[in-house]
C-alpha cells in the first residue's frame, strides 16, 4: 500500500499532493482512497489556486479560532486543529481509470496541515 510522507513547514499549510497520488495509482483501475493518519490534518479536493488557498486558511481560522477556551487546550493547546480537521474530513475517494485519476479540470487533491510543522503520512489505497 503506497504511503506518501510529507514534511510540513507551517502550523497551517495546504499542500497539493495530486502528483504524488497520481504516481501511487499509476497503472491501476478502481477507486483510490486517500487517507490521512493524523487527527490534526485533513484531505480535501478543490482548486489549488493561491488566492483560494489563502482564503481557505483564513476562513477555517475565523470559523475555529485558536485558544477560544476549548477544554482540550489544557492538554495539548491544539484543540483548534482537531476541530478544523473534523470540519474538513480525513479522506477523499477518487475514481481511477487506466491508471489515471478521474478529477475535474481544476480539481486537485489537497493535504491540509493544521498543527505543524511535522512529518505526516498519507495512505493511498486502490480498491479494484
Amino acid at each position: 500500500m503506497p504511503v506518501i510522507e510529507i514534511k510540513t513547514g507551517k502550523r497551517v499549510e495546504i499542500v497539493d499532493i495530486t502528483g504524488r497520488v497520481r504516481e501511487a495509482v499509476e497503472g491501476g483501475d478502481g477507486i483510490a482512497v486517500i487517507y490521512t493518519t493524523h487527527t490534526t490534518t485533513a484531505i480535501t479536493i478543490n482548486e489549488a489556486e493561491s488566492g483560494l488557498i489563502e482564503d481557505i486558511v483564513s476562513t477555517i481560522s475565523r470559523l475555529v479560532p485558536k485558544r477560544a477556551g476549548y477544554r482540550h487546550d489544557r492538554i495539548d493547546d491544539n484543540a483548534d486543529a482537531h476541530l478544523r480537521a473534523i470540519l474538513l474530513g480525513n479522506s477523499v475517494v477518487v475514481p481511477v481509470e487506466s491508471g489515471k485519476l478521474q478529477l475535474g479540470t481544476w480539481q486537485r487533491i489537497l493535504f491540509v496541515e493544521l498543527d505543524g510543522p511535522r512529518m505526516r503520512r498519507i495512505i493511498v489505497k486502490l480498491v479494484r
